[in-house]
């Protein structure tokens, strides 16, 4: 009796035991798995511009991208909150990547370029909508549409297609939407909606836009000017500089693969290229940084990337981007699955 108790003590040892080392087995195999597949951050640019992206900012706690196809634009309001449009609406973050709120449905829809405007108290997001053939206004916190800006009839153009690209807010109100995707012509609007004027002209030449897909104020200047993206000038794209009365001024750089949108912050210009890269300029217009570049030209200016096929640090093609307070960069790929990067400013 007393041998075979032993045996049994015995037995159950060696079980334990067993059962004991396959468990943390499997947890050192977990964890070790863990490791391998954790994506690390990705050092980027040169200089003063160098960033570290964040890895999986603005997923879903699941790890899926949180907002559907994106060919669209990113802002940044006062409180540091990140807006990005989607095909399917607007999403709002907080810095770091959690979703607060979204405004989808049918005004929010197709919101090719944004700006974002402090007005009294509150916020407001300018829009051009590209497929909706409007600019629209509402405010940032509620959703609530304010103004909408359909083609000016009384311009006497008689346009059968107008599809906006961008917009941008002068420091008195002016609006200014650019007709991108169809005419080129810039229309201007004072800050109740009213059309005032148009200028630009459709062409390749030195003074002519073909696809005026992305603007900004330049506050760069005094007094201030649109910056204009003319994304498929041939052979490259370029940035032109244009008054707020509608005056050509100056070609500001060349050379820039297909430009789609432009921020400012201080000296500093951000310029998203639909190839796979941003580029940074100083206020010389100097290339001073390059950001993200994709080498692979089946991947740069390639909107059907899905996120399984995502390159920590590589973009595919860049579509929008924005400045916070810290200079940190948000950046928006053009992509089937919804893509919006983090990058966050390396201090000296």
């Amino acid at each position: 009796m007393g041998d075979d108790m032993g045996r049994l003590t015995s037995a159950l040892r060696i079980l334990l035991l067993s059962v004991f080392l396959t468990a943390n087995l499997s947890v050192i195999a977990q964890t070790a798995s863990s490791q391998e597949t954790t994506v690390k951050p990705v050092r980027m640019g040169s200089g003063l511009m160098t960033f570290d992206t964040v890895p999986g900012w603005g997923l879903r706690p699941n790890g899926k991208s949180a907002i559907g196809a994106t060919h669209g634009s990113v802002v940044v309001d006062k409180d540091g909150n990140v807006y990005t449009s989607a095909k399917k609406g607007v999403f709002v973050f907080t810095p770091d990547g959690t979703i607060i709120r979204s405004y989808e449905g049918p005004d929010y829809t197709n919101l090719h370029d944004m700006e974002i405007r402090v007005e009294g108290d509150q916020e407001f997001i300018y829009g051009a909508r590209n497929e909706n053939a409007e600019g629209i206004k509402f405010n940032a916190k509620s959703g609530e549409v304010v103004m909408r800006l359909p083609f000016p009839e009384e311009s006497g153009l008689g346009l059968k297609k107008f599809k906006p690209t961008a917009i941008t807010v002068a420091a008195n109100g002016d609006i200014y939407l650019s007709d991108g995707y169809a005419s080129n012509y810039i229309f201007r609007f004072d800050k109740t909606g009213k059309y005032l004027s148009h200028f630009g002209e459709a062409g390749n030449g030195p003074k002519q836009i073909k696809t005026g897909h992305g603007m900004t104020l330049d506050t760069r200047y005094d007094p201030p000017r649109l910056l204009i993206c003319d994304r498929n000038h041939a052979p490259k794209g370029r940035l032109l500089h244009y008054s707020l009365e509608g005056e050509f001024i100056e070609v500001v750089i060349g050379g820039l693969g297909n430009p789609t949108a432009v921020a400012i912050q201080g000296d500093y210009v951000s310029v998203p290229d639909l190839k796979g890269r941003v580029v940074i300029l100083d206020k010389s217009n100097t290339i001073m940084s390059v950001l993200g570049y994709n080498s692979d030209p089946k991947k740069g200016r390639n909107f059907k990337i899905p996120q399984e096929e995502w390159v920590e640090g590589e973009f595919s093609g860049t579509h929008g981007s924005y400045w916070d307070a810290d200079g940190n960069l948000y950046v928006q790929d053009w992509n089937i699955d919804g893509r919006i990067m983090k990058l966050v400013r390396v201090k000296n």
